[in-house]
């Protein structure tokens, strides 16, 4: 059996792996960048982004242990400002193939959050 093949298998499913309390904060700075994007471009999903943001923020203070607060909160401020650069190279790009890729990537990185969800 392939060594990869063999270290899945070993890992689990995926669904039953719990994320590390990083994740959350990293996640909810994006789903906060995305959210203001929506706001600045009069996006309607701009209400259904902060009901995301607002449960990630949730999740992330309830399993963010006291001691690493200050840590989760400037993973949080780097999340944001990373996910609002691609999010304003995708709307406002001057070149089609940056902003291709730009928005491509957003939708990745908000994907992979929002699959952490419920609903």
């Amino acid at each position: 059996m392939p060594l990869l093949l063999t270290v899945a298998l070993q890992a689990g499913p995926v669904w039953c792996q719990t994320p590390e309390p990083r994740v959350f904060a990293i996640c909810t700075g994006r789903l906060s960048a995305l959210m203001e994007h929506q706001w600045l471009i009069s996006d309607p999903r701009a209400d259904q982004t902060e009901r995301q943001r607002d449960a990630m923020q949730e999740i992330a203070a309830a399993v963010t242990p006291e001691a690493e607060a200050a840590t989760a909160l400037n993973l949080r401020i780097e999340a944001k400002q990373a996910q609002a650069d691609l999010l304003s190279l995708a709307s406002f790009s001057g070149n089609a193939t940056t902003a291709g890729v730009a928005a491509r990537r957003s939708e990745e990185l908000i994907s992979a959050c929002t699959a952490l969800l419920l609903g």
